[in-house]
């Protein structure tokens, strides 16, 4: 029997957002706040960079100090902008990405910094055959550079990498980062979209991810895994869902990650499009509060 919970960590892509949206829904956002009210810590944990996710969670009520899991891990801010951690990767390791990974896809850079350039793409036309979406929504923070080496200055160090293309590309570049020199010098954390033929390799420090972000944020909280819940969908979500005492995979998510729940004992949430996350959240605040009924 697991016991209540005091930390819950949500993907956003295809967990909290329904597919294609870009808007929280009303049953979603009103779970959100009645888990804080009721005493839960929720966090948000996306392979999203923060200006990239704030503004979903902006005007929904929800706490200040919400805590903001992005980029894979590598950033840790609250929703009111105050920092609590942050992890980089090396220049020398991203300029050795560049050149092991460039044949295989769309390269981008990501920089904790506001503005342009805190998106560094070397070919923006490619760029805009895979990921248009992305592309038009991040334009104000891309800046374009030849060759992509030239933005990685030691001192000036990257959170983490991306590359992004087909899934049998994005097949091969992942055995090929396995098997090169820099394989023990960074995180490959994959994201699939296989109705799109889109696969995302994220390439974050090495020893970090969204588990071990989310397992340094129990324990400034104080907060055991066991009374830990993570939700998500996808590859990029399952360090954080073991991790978790308490895992719930999306309804949405592939079959072989369903089944992989199935294999650990993780719930199975309904689709993001049928509001799955608020349906956790209410059944997560019911226990807490009968919990807290007999202790009394």
């Amino acid at each position: 029997m697991h016991p209540p919970v005091r930390l819950i960590a949500i993907d956003m892509d295809g967990t909290l957002l329904p597919t294609f949206a870009q808007a929280i829904s009303p049953r979603n956002a009103q779970a959100l706040r009645a888990a804080q009210q009721a005493g839960i810590t929720v966090a948000i944990a996306t392979g999203r960079r923060v200006a990239y996710t704030v503004p979903l969670l902006e005007g929904l009520g929800l706490r200040a100090d919400m805590p903001l899991i992005t980029s894979n891990g590598a950033v840790i801010r609250t929703l009111g902008g105050e920092a609590v951690d942050r992890c980089q990767l090396p220049s020398h390791v991203a300029r050795g990405l560049c050149g092991l990974l460039r044949p295989f896809g769309v390269l981008v850079f990501t920089f904790d910094r506001p503005g342009r350039g805190e998106l560094v793409v070397e070919d923006l036309e490619q760029a805009h055959g895979r990921i248009a979406l992305w592309v038009a929504a991040n334009r104000s923070a891309i800046e374009i550079v030849r060759p992509l080496e030239d933005a990685l200055n030691d001192g000036d160090d990257p959170i983490q990498g991306m590359v992004a293309g087909g899934l049998s590309k994005m097949g091969k570049a992942e055995r090929a980062l396995k098997a090169s020199e820099w394989s023990g010098s960074c995180e490959c954390i994959k994201t699939e979209y296989p109705g799109s033929d889109l696969s995302i390799l994220d390439l974050t420090p090495r020893g970090v991810s969204k588990g071990s972000a989310l397992e340094n944020l129990a324990r400034r909280l104080g907060i055991d895994r066991k009374e830990t819940m993570a939700i998500g969908d996808n590859w990029n979500d399952v360090d954080m869902l073991e991790w978790a005492g308490q895992g719930v995979m999306m309804g949405n998510a592939a079959d072989d990650l369903r089944a992989m729940a199935k294999m650990h004992g993780w719930e199975q949430a309904q689709p993001n499009n049928e509001d799955g996350v608020a349906v956790v959240l209410e059944a997560a605040i019911t226990k807490r509060a009968a919990a807290r009924v007999e202790l009394n």
